[in-house]
């Protein structure tokens, strides 16, 4: 499965009312961290079944970052059911997000 790449316009449909839980990657270009954890996320979409995955530039989206109360980066947060069940902030390893979604 490949990323999703969130904006307002599609969260609601991607996050809110998926039927699987999203790990979402709140990252900027800017951010030496986020490039660092851009790869593992991306591997972790490429080999994902049970989760979506999507991302959310905050240079782009500064409402859904404020909506989440991101306010360091990378931020990876997991969302079942319309509730936020885990949050990250920092640079992960691959096992670390993993546990994060199941």
């Amino acid at each position: 499965m490949s990323v999703v790449t969130l904006t307002k316009n599609n969260f609601e449909n991607e996050v809110m009312k998926s039927d699987k839980p999203v790990l979402i990657d709140f990252w900027a270009s800017w951010c030496g961290p986020c490039r660092m954890v851009s790869p593992i996320v991306d591997e972790i979409a490429d080999e994902a079944k049970d989760f979506k995955v999507a991302k959310v530039n905050i240079d782009e989206q500064g409402e859904l970052a404020q909506a989440f109360k991101v306010m360091s980066i990378p931020t990876l947060v997991v969302v079942k059911g319309g509730k936020v069940t885990a949050q990250a902030v920092g640079v992960k390893q691959k096992e670390q997000i993993l546990k994060m979604v199941k």
